[in-house]
């Protein structure tokens, strides 16, 4: 089993807007395109030193490396566009793979 983890920091001044879209546009999206199992969202509740605003992980479980290659080369790119496009500016995102041992 693969885990794609994206964290994403987001402003303060939208992270309400954000996490509501998130949890009834943007994942319902990831999950429709058929290539994970399953999905979670969590708050990070540890927090660097000047860190400002909120940070969450979400967490998309799939059974194999060629299932995330093939949704990274279909259908990832428009979906991270929407969104970037949405909150341009106010966010600060990167990505993790993990393996389930």
């Amino acid at each position: 089993m693969i885990i794609y983890n994206v964290t994403v920091n987001i402003e303060e001044s939208i992270q309400i807007d954000w996490l509501n879209w998130m949890k009834t546009v943007h994942i319902p999206d990831v999950m429709a395109t058929g290539y994970f199992l399953e999905n979670k969202i969590a708050k990070v509740l540890s927090i660097q030193e000047g860190e400002t605003g909120h940070t969450y992980a979400i967490q998309y479980t799939c059974n194999s490396m060629e299932d995330l290659e093939e949704y990274q080369e279909k259908c990832a790119a428009p979906l991270q566009e929407e969104h970037g496009k949405r909150y341009q500016g106010k966010f600060v995102a990167f990505r993790t793979l993990l393996e389930v041992v």
